[in-house]
């Protein structure tokens, strides 16, 4: 399932993690809750054992830290989507891209990878983790019920979308977000490599997703045919 590969994803860069960009207080249960309650749930989990990080987009290929295990797994309730306008790590201000966030929707389920931190440096995973993903306070950090391939449930730090930030975007059509995707480049590169790499890693690990599959050929396509600055 993948798991030594992304077990050996990049244990320096946990090390090397920036100061904490999190953002404090909201609205919505998530909102007001998500955030401080995956703060003391981490540190509770980290006296106690492992804290476990739910990936469904670039940490699945990239996740940046040392864990002891990378699981097959899905969360219920959310839905992965381009639903978040990237002025960072896929585009600018200026231009922006689109990046993967999970969308709350009934019924919906996210199959991603679970990853076992080990209860030693899982304080410094987290931290790392709020300067990578809290970036622009678009995310909000919460936990949530994960269950993993055998049909054990964890409890596992999770990013979801916060509608409520001006990047939110859940409404645009796939057509559009191909061509936004096609054009966009960061301080990570361009959008159309994170979109590549997610689906193909997603599939590698049997986890197809229609809607990033249709976007890859169709970000292709636009490339081929000069499309991707209009």
């Amino acid at each position: 399932m993948g798991k030594s590969a992304a077990r050996s994803g990049g244990k320096s860069a946990a090390r090397s993690g920036g100061k904490s960009a999190a953002r404090s207080g909201g609205k919505s249960a998530a909102r007001s809750g998500g955030m401080s309650a995956a703060r003391s749930g981490g540190k509770s989990a980290a006296r106690s054992g492992s804290v476990w990080v739910f990936g469904y987009g670039s940490l699945v290929w990239n996740p940046g830290f040392a864990h002891a295990s990378a699981q097959v797994a899905r969360l219920d309730g959310f839905r992965r989507a381009f639903c978040m306008r990237s002025i960072h790590h896929r585009g600018t201000p200026q231009a922006p891209g689109l990046v993967l966030a999970l969308d709350a929707a009934p019924g919906a389920r996210c199959d991603g990878l679970a990853f076992e931190i080990p209860a030693r440096i899982a304080p410094e995973t987290l931290e790392y983790l709020r300067a990578r993903e809290l970036i622009s306070a678009a995310y909000l950090e919460t936990v949530q019920p994960v269950t993993l391939q055998g049909g054990r449930q964890v409890e596992a730090v999770t990013y979801i979308i916060d509608r409520a930030h001006d990047q939110y975007c859940g409404a645009l059509p796939l057509e559009e977000q191909a061509r936004i995707i096609a054009r966009a480049h960061g301080g990570r590169g361009p959008n159309a490599e994170y979109l590549v790499q997610t689906a193909e890693h997603l599939a590698a690990l049997g986890l197809r997703d229609a809607e990033l599959d249709w976007l890859v050929t169709r970000v292709r396509a636009l490339a081929r045919c000069g499309a991707t600055d209009r």
